[in-house]
């Protein structure tokens, strides 16, 4: 397993997450229609709007799982987050950061994983994924409904901001 490296504005980043005001929050529902939506659309288990802390990852959204957060040195999504476009992986059991990973090796037995990261001020601050227990391939047409879903995450992660901002 390669733990996520860390991202060279790693600091910046967890400014802007922290100052959104979101981590350990109770649930809503308009993250939650998001992750009932990609869970629907993609035909998966799991689905999750996820923020990247410095040391897990936590769930804004987690349809399909019952934990809240795990450890950001196993999180799909923290390597996710390291890159502009989206994370793909289509067999988690074939690919070297991976394949040896609890979440993998463990329940829940991940075998895909597609992640795109929400990008907030400039930072990729967490992810929208899907998730699935069979390996399979993701379409372009995919990849462009993902991101869509992902751009409406961030929208309302953006309206968290800016309703923050007028309570100053």
């Amino acid at each position: 397993m390669l733990k996520p490296a860390i991202p060279r504005d790693e600091n910046a980043r967890l400014d802007v997450l922290h100052a959104l005001n979101l981590l350990d929050t109770p649930p809503e529902d308009r993250f939650d229609r998001l992750t009932r939506l990609a869970r629907r659309v993609f035909n998966v288990p799991i689905s999750t709007v996820t923020m990247i802390d410095a040391n897990r990852q936590w769930f804004k959204s987690c349809g399909g799982v019952d934990v809240r957060e795990t450890p950001r040195e196993i999180s799909f999504c923290a390597h996710a987050i390291l890159y502009d476009d989206m994370l793909i992986v289509e067999n988690a059991t074939k690919d070297e950061r991976f394949k040896d990973n609890p979440l993998v090796t463990e329940h829940p037995k991940i075998r895909f994983y597609a992640g795109c990261p929400l990008v907030v001020s400039g930072y990729r601050i967490g992810t929208l994924c899907v998730i699935d227990m069979k390996a399979r391939a993701f379409t372009e047409e995919d990849r462009q409904l993902l991101t869509d879903l992902t751009r409406l995450a961030e929208q309302e992660i953006t309206l968290t901001e800016s309703v923050s901002a007028t309570r100053i």
